[in-house]
């Protein structure tokens, strides 16, 4: 958490309430790394305020070859896990800076979260948002409880009107770090799935820049069982975490996305501590492909009905692209740490990853323009049957013969023997089919 150096003093105390191994009193003390009993403090008086998520046994244990939990912090209340972060740190906060109330300036989950649990405590809570925010999004963050405010074009934009807005009025500016008391917050989890898995072999989280989660939990569950190991797993287009770690430091120059679809996995590396934390405890860190993360997506919502971002997808990736073979055969829990999907992406996501997954196709062929023929593909299609969804036909523009007609066909298929089969009873047919690549 940044705050400006304003309101430093009012935030040293609240840190500090946390217990320390060191008795110094400044700041950057109260910023080492977090103990276990910080977390079980945190959980003990944020239980009220968040769900406790289920744990629950996937359909899809059978299909990877392991036994697989799947933790569904998606369920929180804003859709993220960072609820359990945000809540610790208000309920920390002097009662005086309650009163005069916090602000932040993005339209991220923690954001989201500070928005809803700020006027669930009656804390004024101000969100500014760049005028390129989706209009779902502010509507949102509008009927969480908090005063809104577009400004700007840009996120830098926005993030400078907002400590303006803190110094002029007193207001906190929140922006998402790894302080002590943020981390034992997100820390939680790693207990909570510690007690209702028992015999747990193995726990997957979500990594990339900001991983506080997989930080926190690893501290957890290292001091509950040593013997569990801990995953972090990132994209492999920003390996924003494994580049960190092989410098020992954050790393400042990392390519990163703006693109809503990767959300905080494509983010900077924000701090030392969680840095510091998941090279001491974490096991590995592995990083997947995006064809891996849309396949996960598609994965859970079928068979889980979890309707899921990347960032929420990303550790079934693992499984899904065989990262961690040296699980098979064992107990293993995936954190599913956000929902917050916005719909048109969703659209998006579902129809590339049945593309990916083989399972919808296409293919062009040249039939003579005489009645009949277009009658004999569909009896075809429907003898293997493959469901059309779409069909052209164009003769202005063809290349072959006269009077002939160019098809092209999307259809959709059970799997990937399915479509290999259809590919065999065309090409037999029409030896001059063209499939498209994908």
């Amino acid at each position: 958490m940044k705050i400006v150096s304003r309101n430093e003093e009012l935030l040293r105390g609240a840190l500090c309430r946390i217990p320390q191994s060191s008795s110094r009193s400044s700041l950057s003390s109260c910023n080492k790394l977090i103990r276990f009993e910080d977390i079980s403090a945190a959980a003990f008086k944020i239980q009220c305020g968040v769900q406790k998520t289920p744990c629950m046994y996937s359909r899809l244990s059978k299909q990877y070859g392991m036994d697989i939990y799947l933790k569904k912090e998606f369920l929180q209340y804003t859709g993220s896990v960072k609820e359990r972060g945000v809540l610790y740190l208000l309920t920390s906060l002097p009662q005086d800076q309650q009163r005069k109330g916090v602000i932040v300036a993005s339209d991220s989950n923690f954001s989201m979260a500070v928005a809803y649990h700020a006027s669930e405590l009656r804390i004024p809570v101000f969100v500014i948002m760049s005028t390129s925010t989706s209009p779902a999004r502010v509507k949102m963050c509008r009927e969480y409880g908090a005063m809104v405010i577009s400004y700007g074009t840009t996120a830098k934009d926005s993030q400078m009107h907002a400590r303006r807005l803190a110094q002029e009025n007193g207001y906190l500016y929140l922006e998402e770090e790894d302080s002590a008391v943020y981390l034992s917050g997100l820390g939680t989890v790693g207990l909570e799935v510690y007690e209702q898995v028992p015999k747990l072999d193995a726990v997957i989280f979500p990594a990339g820049g900001h991983c506080g989660l997989l930080a926190g939990s690893a501290a957890a569950l290292k001091h509950l069982n040593p013997h569990i190991s801990v995953i972090g797993v990132e994209s492999e287009s920003f390996p924003v975490l494994q580049q960190s770690l092989k410098a020992g430091h954050p790393a400042e120059d990392q390519a990163c996305s703006n693109h809503h679809f990767y959300g905080d996995v494509s983010g900077l590396c924000f701090g030392s501590n969680s840095l510091q934390l998941t090279g001491k405890l974490v096991d590995k860190v592995v990083a997947v492909r995006e064809e891996d993360i849309l396949i996960s997506m598609l994965r859970l919502l079928e068979y889980e009905r979890a309707t899921v971002d990347a960032e929420g997808a990303i550790g079934l990736a693992a499984l899904v692209a065989g990262k961690v073979p040296e699980l098979k055969g064992k107990r293993v829990a995936v954190v599913i740490c956000s929902g917050s999907l916005e719909l048109h992406l969703l659209q998006q996501c579902i129809a590339r990853s049945l593309t990916l997954d083989n399972r919808v196709c296409r293919f062009s062929l040249v039939l003579s323009d005489c009645p009949g023929d277009i009658s004999k593909l569909l009896e075809i299609l429907a003898r293997e049957d493959a469901r059309v969804l779409d069909i052209k036909q164009e003769r202005t523009f063809v290349t072959s013969e006269l009077f002939t007609v160019e098809v092209t066909c999307t259809v959709e298929t059970r799997d990937k023997i399915h479509t290999a089969q259809l590919r065999n009873a065309l090409l037999e047919r029409y030896p001059t089919a063209a499939w498209t690549e994908r």
